[in-house]
């Protein structure tokens, strides 16, 4: 009997649960995608209406910015354990919930009548994020057959860059026509498609007796969040590296040095360190963070340098910045088909050395003008989306079942901290490079001259990351012949 013909994921008569039909498939990828989408989305979407929220709540550029770092506070250090909360509780259950949460929060950043009951439900949604980042790739490998996995991680890949690259020209054209709130609301809609997609099509969790389910690791979970919360602060507070900066990294090192610790004696720990020994994993997630801190440049010096450097209109701009969520969009599948026939490691370097290409473009000097700033802008988001389909596709690609969801947190982990150190080091060298008190009133040549820097900046850190890649790769060939 064609598998196909059942419903998708009945049992048959031996009691198995059979594969999902073509049309579950597709229906799963779908909301899958959006389940990358979205938190994506609601990390790019919001900078861009920070002034706008400023002159709504009467307050401080300061002030609203905690708009923005709740979101990612709660994004980046709840992510990991959302996934393994996921591996223990059922994850198509996590993730229907999680949905809830961010849709429904979505909703009251909209309607918040006040800015703290905004950052408030700015955090929810930034929670309900992170297990949606988290559980979205576990599920690939139960949806799709194996020989497809990469062009299924590249849908997934093309969804996230493009959330990431899309938000700078929405958030624009919202704010421009609907006022600050539709930022918040534009999520609702899809997150509403999640929902439906996800209880319809994804897998049912499969009961797991209570005697075999292992505990939740409290202690190191706690020690991971703190670090992390200690380490996004230090990263973004205040517009320099002061004191409080200081006292912040030094207590997200020591932080991290306890969570080492705990987790080498917990009994069933949070992260399995020994992981970490396999170098092409740990090379993978190096480079994931070099790679997003690279594309954090793009978001933090582009929109600068187009208004300010090239003298464009606001409008104009968004329209540029459109090309990039556009190629990342027509990049990913194709990129998930060339690592279905060309495996994941040739195609990662590939990627890296695209965007190493663009970079460099990019820091040349002369003015270019929009076109010779877009081509290599081009480059370099199709090398991303071509990375990040080939990276996501190596690491998830021979995990046992039950460490999807913390596996997949971890390398949305790497991502999330690349972004977060993007914003703040790649913000600190164009604020240099440009040599002055504030950016908002620099001259033209001041910005293009930082922009160069920035971008030569973005192609030493790329170079960089090629070159862990590689080596990680050499290194894991190495293993399994020894």
């Amino acid at each position: 009997m064609n598998p196909h013909s059942r419903t998708p994921n009945a049992p048959d008569r031996s009691g198995a649960a059979t594969g999902p039909g073509p049309r579950s498939v597709r229906g799963a990828l779908a909301g899958l995608s959006l389940s990358v989408l979205l938190p994506s989305l609601g990390t790019s979407v919001v900078p861009v209406g920070l002034p706008a929220l400023a002159g709504a709540f009467d307050t401080s550029f300061r002030a609203v910015q905690w708009i923005v770092l709740a979101y990612l506070l709660a994004l980046t250090t709840l992510v990991v354990g959302a996934g393994r909360l996921g591996d223990l509780l059922g994850r198509r259950r996590l993730l229907l919930g999680g949905t809830a949460l961010f849709t429904t929060a979505s909703l009251l950043c909209g309607a918040a009548p006040t800015l703290w009951l905004l950052i408030v439900a700015r955090a929810a949604q930034g929670f309900g994020a992170a297990v949606m980042t988290a559980l979205a790739m576990t599920f690939v490998a139960e949806t799709v057959p194996k020989d497809r996995t990469g062009s299924a991680m590249g849908l997934l890949g093309t969804a996230s860059a493009v959330g990431t690259a899309l938000g700078p020209s929405l958030g624009g054209f919202l704010i421009s026509g609907s006022g600050w709130q539709a930022i918040f609301l534009v999520s609702v809609p899809p997150g509403l498609l999640v929902l439906f997609l996800a209880h319809r099509h994804l897998p049912a969790d499969r009961p797991r007796p209570e005697p075999d389910r292992p505990g939740f690791d409290r202690p190191g979970t706690l020690l991971l969040v703190l670090a992390l919360a200690a380490y996004a602060l230090a990263m973004t507070l205040g517009r320099g590296f002061g004191p409080v900066n200081a006292a912040l990294l030094l207590a997200a090192v020591c932080g991290a040095a306890l969570f080492v610790r705990v987790e080498t004696r917990a009994a069933s720990p949070l992260i399995r360190l020994s992981a970490f020994r396999d170098p092409a994993l740990s090379a993978s997630l190096v480079t994931s963070a070099l790679v997003s801190t690279v594309m954090m440049t793009t978001l933090v010096v582009g929109p600068f340098y187009l208004a300010r450097g090239l003298g464009l209109e606001q409008a104009l701009v968004g329209l540029v910045l459109a090309a990039g969520p556009v190629v990342a969009a027509l990049t990913g599948v194709p990129a998930g088909r060339v690592v279905d026939r060309f495996g994941a490691g040739r195609t990662t370097l590939a990627g890296l050395a695209a965007m190493a290409a663009g970079a460099t473009a990019l820091s040349v000097p002369g003015n270019p003008g929009v076109f010779g700033y877009v081509a290599p802008l081009v480059v370099v988001t199709a090398g991303y989306a071509v990375f990040q389909t080939a990276n996501n596709t190596a690491v998830m690609a021979d995990v046992p079942p039950d460490r999807r969801g913390v596996v997949s947190g971890v390398l949305n982990l790497s991502r999330n901290l690349g972004l977060v150190t993007g914003a703040s080091v790649m913000g600190a060298v164009f604020a240099l490079a440009t040599a002055s008190a504030d950016i908002a009133t620099a001259d033209a040549a001041s910005v293009a001259a930082g922009t160069r820097i920035t971008y030569a900046v973005a192609a030493g850190v790329t170079v960089v990351a090629l070159a862990v890649a590689a080596g990680g790769r050499a290194l894991a060939r190495s293993a399994r012949r020894a």
